[in-house]
């Protein structure tokens, strides 16, 4: 009976290294499902974290912006360079109108 089943078997093609075959295949698809498991797992971590960090910075951003924009207009941050030249500037051209100013005063009003 058993020496039939074998030779039934031999003559089906299957042997006893068949059944090995077919749990290495297996075991190697099984792997790689898992590997793909794995992978994809850490790429969506992955991209969690850098989501939550770009939250993170952006929070920081507008808290700065809030900030700039209470204080910037009351002058608690001080002032741009560009700023500074421009009172510079206008402060000469104020000097320079007061003596135009009193030079054009005693041109219309002349005291002899």
């Amino acid at each position: 009976m058993i020496l039939a089943l074998r030779d039934s078997m031999m003559s089906d093609g299957l042997s006893e290294s068949t059944q090995v075959r077919a749990n290495l295949a297996f075991a190697i698809k099984l792997c790689t499902a898992l590997g793909a498991a794995v992978w994809g797992y850490s790429v969506v971590v992955n991209r969690i974290s850098t989501l939550e960090m770009d939250v993170i910075r952006m929070k920081d951003e507008v808290h700065s912006n809030s900030e700039f924009r209470v204080k910037w207009p009351r002058g608690e941050l001080g002032s741009l360079p560009d700023d500074a030249e421009q009172n510079l500037r206008l402060g000469y051209i104020e000097e320079h109108l007061k003596v135009h100013s009193a030079h054009i005063d005693a041109l219309r009003h002349p005291t002899h």
